[in-house]
């Protein structure tokens, strides 16, 4: 899943009727029958879904959500709080509510598809197709980590040990001075939320988790079955944390199973 876009096709990505600069429609599909919102991870940005959009089934049009303070929108104010973040995601994502929307979310990401998810029942009584959370542990359990308050080479190292950003990037003077501060807004954003109990979600709910990833166990991610009276599965691939930059078929095709499902 780590494949960026070439230049040309970054030239075919979002026009001015992509809502603004919230979403990016790297392979529109118009007549789909769903619309996948995909929700990237601390630190990343709409491009990483780039490959799943280029994969995905046709019967899917695939928007990926890009947060402030990173790429071309690395000029605009960073967002260091899940609520604050989910209120704008879900505003977004209301024009595209003309169809069944399901949410993926990796990592920081599950966390805010979850939190969108909870604003689109409450707020407009819109169910999600399905809530696709991958290498997160359910809302309802807790660690207590730090990461956003280690120092510059401190965050660095964590980053390195995910394998979430390309480590060749991360020997770049330049580049570290503009995703050093994206990095630590998302890792204080996720690190700081606090579940706040509520009802359950009507959705589906798959979990997808690494066997080894160090963020969150099997039985954590197990956990989500108790935040939906929905139907909910849970996909257990070998690997870390990033376990689907090595599974991306597979990951590919248990979301699209989830989508095919009445």
């Amino acid at each position: 899943m780590p494949t960026a876009p070439s230049r040309k096709e970054r030239t075919h990505t979002v026009n001015a009727d992509d809502n603004s600069l919230w979403i990016r429609r790297y392979h529109p599909r118009p007549d789909a029958a769903v619309r996948l919102v995909c929700l990237p991870h601390a630190g990343g940005s709409a491009s990483f879904y780039f490959p799943v959009s280029r994969s995905m089934p046709d019967f899917a049009d695939v928007l990926c959500v890009q947060y402030p303070g990173r790429q071309d929108r690395r000029t605009e104010p960073l967002i260091d709080n899940i609520p604050d973040l989910a209120d704008k995601v879900y505003a977004a994502l209301l024009p595209w509510a003309d169809r069944p929307l399901a949410l993926f979310g990796h990592s920081m990401g599950a966390i805010l598809a979850f939190e969108v998810a909870r604003r689109l029942e409450r707020e407009k009584g819109v169910v999600p197709a399905a809530l696709i959370a991958s290498g997160r542990r359910a809302p309802s359990t807790h660690r207590d980590e730090t990461v956003h308050l280690r120092d510059d080479e401190g965050l660095i190292d964590e980053v390195k040990e995910l394998s979430g950003t390309d480590t060749q990037l991360l020997g770049d003077e330049e580049v570290l001075r503009m995703i050093l501060p994206s990095i630590r807004a998302d890792y204080r954003a996720i690190e700081t939320y606090a579940y706040e109990p509520g009802e359950p979600l009507r959705c589906p709910v798959l979990g997808l988790i690494g066997d080894d990833d160090p963020k969150a166990t099997v039985e954590e991610a197990a956990a989500w079955e108790q935040h939906t009276e929905g139907p909910f599965s849970l996909q257990v691939f070998p690997g870390g944390h990033f376990y689907l930059a090595q599974h991306q078929a597979e990951v590919i095709k248990a979301m699209a199973d989830v989508l095919r499902a009445p």
